[in-house]
């Protein structure tokens, strides 16, 4: 017995040591942020990789994600009679959790774990250290713009992400379903209130953050090997999943 708690004893130090040095790591990046020089140059980068480059698997995702609500919204809605609510259902369930949420996932399958690869692999072959040597700030040069692309890419990917999901919704309840198509957006128009954007656009910003975050930390402190890098890409896949889906539930426990 004692053993195991001296097991789960260390167990909570270490992990505790881990969120200390990540909010560390994060508040050092953004200090670098705003010291010069100033590399608009990688920013915008980053922001190409990050945003433009995820805009094709965030569209496809959020076609599909609409249809599918419209298809099962419509026939739960018609055993109340209640169909022409069907917009109002696919607009508030796209803005308020699946357009964020789905969106980040994407955004951290794609560029997440290129970007703690990328870091990884630096870190591995010493071009970090190289950094060092040329008084090049690797948190500055690498970090920060990452996570300033993030934090600005992640919301115009969940609006592109929510206006197509609305649209694949229309397509599947007005033009396959019969759903009136004054009914399905005047159904949107009455039930989507700005807080409710809000909340949406408040979601994004801090998913963002916390993809850029985790994978770059899991990154810059990869092991010195090929397991190490790829035990890292995989942790920092799955703890920015992870987080996302948590902090999700509190975000909407206090929007709400």
């Amino acid at each position: 017995m004692t053993n195991v708690i001296e097991q789960l004893g260390a167990w909570a130090v270490i992990r505790v040591r881990e969120m200390g040095r990540m909010l560390l790591f994060v508040l050092s990046a953004f200090a670098w942020l705003v010291r010069p020089p100033f590399r608009f140059h990688q920013i915008m980068k980053q922001l190409h990789f990050i945003g433009y480059k995820s805009t094709f698997v965030v569209v496809l995702t959020a076609g599909f994600t609409g249809m599918v609500l419209a298809l099962q919204g419509y026939y739960s809605l018609r055993k109340f009679g209640s169909e022409g609510l069907l917009g109002s259902a696919v607009a508030l369930s796209m803005i308020r959790e699946l357009g964020p949420v789905l969106a980040a996932l994407m955004v951290t399958a794609r560029a997440g774990s290129a970007m703690t690869a990328e870091i990884g692999i630096m870190r591995i072959t010493e071009q970090i250290d190289a950094l060092d040597t040329m008084a090049i700030n690797p948190l500055q040069y690498l970090v920060a713009p990452k996570i300033v692309a993030g934090v600005i890419g992640v919301p115009f990917l969940v609006a592109i992400f929510d206006v197509v999901g609305i649209y694949g919704g229309s397509l599947i309840g007005v033009d396959l379903l019969g759903v009136s198509e004054g009914a399905y957006w005047n159904s949107i128009e009455s039930a989507v209130e700005w807080k409710d954007i809000y909340g949406g656009i408040l979601k994004s910003i801090s998913f963002g953050l916390i993809v850029s975050w985790v994978c770059c930390y899991k990154g810059f402190y990869t092991r010195h090997s090929a397991e190490g890098l790829g035990r890292a890409t995989t942790e920092a896949v799955v703890l920015s999943s992870v987080l996302i889906l948590v902090w999700d539930y509190f975000l909407t426990s206090v929007l709400l």
